[in-house]
Parts: structure tokens; sequence; C-alpha cells
């Protein structure tokens, strides 16, 4: 019977994949570089593969380190479940959180009342930011558990929820009726972006972007003023917005997913007391915000 696997190797293993850098990884889980890169070379030898290959400065997981990264995060989540259980702990200590602001404005106060009033000894560090820029944070060690959207060629993380998306106008706005159609979005590396560059030309849709912003606030005030048509999610729309579709000769849209990705030094204790927290709370919270 084989030995188990070291769940003190995995971790290290798991944070090097997260931030491309035996030297920020070492920071992370509290040892030496040497010791890090220690723990590696056993792991390797345990598991007869190469797992990182080094490309300039920065660390890349190979093919089998892929395959391992995501089963020892799940070894991980498992490992910090089990402690929990038994723990009796006074939950203390600061989470750094990021998230979009297409939640932050609506959605987010009500979770973290909610959470702070159970867990008062827990702070929670917002920032809000494009999901992009989230991903490359969690990634540097910026944030504890970023909320993000997935986007076509980021198919990770765990998923929380999949809603519509939306080409809106202000109640009296004549915007969808103008050629070409201005339309209000976000930059140009956003996924949503690119779904609905995707769909108007499918459907042979003259049209222009007239307004950019990652801010959804910024994009709701352009509907508001019937600068252009919004590209929004459903969870960011108000009552003063009129919906668009393929009656009004906008194309469909993709729905939009929205995932929770925690860095692999972040599982156990507090951190999955506002990941449960999110989880069993983000649905009642955004229905009650759109009511």
């Amino acid at each position: 019977m084989a030995s188990p696997l070291d769940l003190d190797q995995l971790q290290t293993f798991a944070v090097i994949a997260d931030c491309g850098s035996f030297t920020e990884a070492a920071k992370r889980v509290f040892k030496t570089q040497s010791a890090v890169s220690m723990q590696i070379k056993r792991l390797e030898e345990r598991l007869g593969t190469s797992l990182l290959a080094r490309e300039g400065r920065r660390v890349t997981v190979t093919h089998a380190g892929e395959a391992l990264y995501h089963n020892a995060r799940r070894m991980l989540q498992i490992n910090a479940d089990i402690v929990d259980l038994f723990s009796k702990e006074d939950l203390s200590g600061t989470i750094h959180i990021g998230i979009p602001d297409d939640y932050a404005v609506r959605v987010l106060p009500i979770l973290l009342s909610s959470f702070q009033h159970s867990h008062p000894k827990i702070q929670i560090d917002v920032k809000c930011q494009p999901s992009e820029d989230l991903l490359d944070g969690v990634r540097s060690g910026k944030y504890d558990m970023i909320i993000f959207t997935q986007g076509t060629n980021q198919k990770f993380g765990e998923l929380l929820r999949s809603e519509p998306m939306h080409w809106v106008v202000g109640k009296n706005s004549k915007a969808a009726e103008l050629t070409p159609v201005p339309i209000a979005c976000g930059n140009k590396d956003c996924c949503w972006r690119l779904a609905a560059d995707d769909a108007l030309n499918a459907a042979n849709i003259d049209f222009r972007i007239a307004y950019t912003s990652s801010n959804a606030t910024a994009i709701t005030s352009a509907v508001h003023a019937g600068l252009a048509v919004g590209l929004l999610t459903e969870s960011s729309l108000t009552p003063e917005m009129r919906i668009l579709g393929p009656n009004d000769g906008m194309p469909d849209l993709p729905h939009a997913d929205i995932a929770m990705l925690r860095a692999s030094n972040a599982y156990g204790g507090i951190y999955n007391a506002l990941a449960e927290h999110i989880k069993s709370s983000l649905e009642t919270v955004i229905e009650s915000s759109a009511a």
C-alpha cells in the first residue's frame, strides 16, 4: 500500500503554482527558500515526475503539475474542513478579499454586514477591481480570496452563480435606434465585452463602443443618461432600465459565470467561515436586493 502524500509538501507546491515564484511562496508558507526547494524535490521524487518548470524568473507548472494542482487544492480543502470540525478556536484575524464593483455596490455590503455580525473578531479588507486585475492580485499575494467573472479561458475557481447578461437602456432612451448603435461596456480585455462584440458581429449589427469603463456604476450612469445601450448582468439592473432583446433587434448574450478563488494558503479557519457564508447567502442577498 502506497504511503500518503505529505500535505505540507502539497501546500507548498500549490502556493508556488499560484504565485509562480519559489521566493514568494517561501514567504507565504513561512519557510526558507531552500526548505521550499527541498520539499518540491521530495514531492517530485515521490511521484516520479517533474511538476514545475522554470521559464526565466517565473516558475510554471508542467502537464503533470497541472493535474496535481487541482487535486492538491481539494486535499488541502478537505484537510482544513476536518481540522475545523474539531477546532474550538475562537475565529479572529484579517481577510483580504477582492471583488468586482458590480457586486460591491448592492450585494457586498449586505453580505459583509451579516458576516461581521456573526464573526465580530474577523476583519475584512475589501478592494474593488476588474476581474483580470483580481486574478493577478490573488496570484501575487494581494488577496486571500476573490470573487471574479469566469471568462472563456478562465474556467477555474468555484462557481457561485450563473446569471443572465442583458442589453439595457434607460426607460425613455432612444440609444438603441441610433446607427451605429452606441454601446457602453467594459474595457477591451473584459470577457463580457468580447462576448458582446461576437454577438453583435454575428448578428451583423452596426455598432460602436461609445462608453468604456471597468466600473459598473459608470456604465449604469451612462445608460440612465441615455448615452448608450449598456451591457450589464441581471444583478446590476435598476428599475430605471429597460431590457432589450431579439424583438428590439439586439442579439442574445451568454450567461455571466461568477466564481470564487482562494489562494492555496487560504483554507480553514477564518477563510472557510467567509467562503461558506458567501456561498450560502449570495443567492438570497441578490434576490432580496433585486426585489
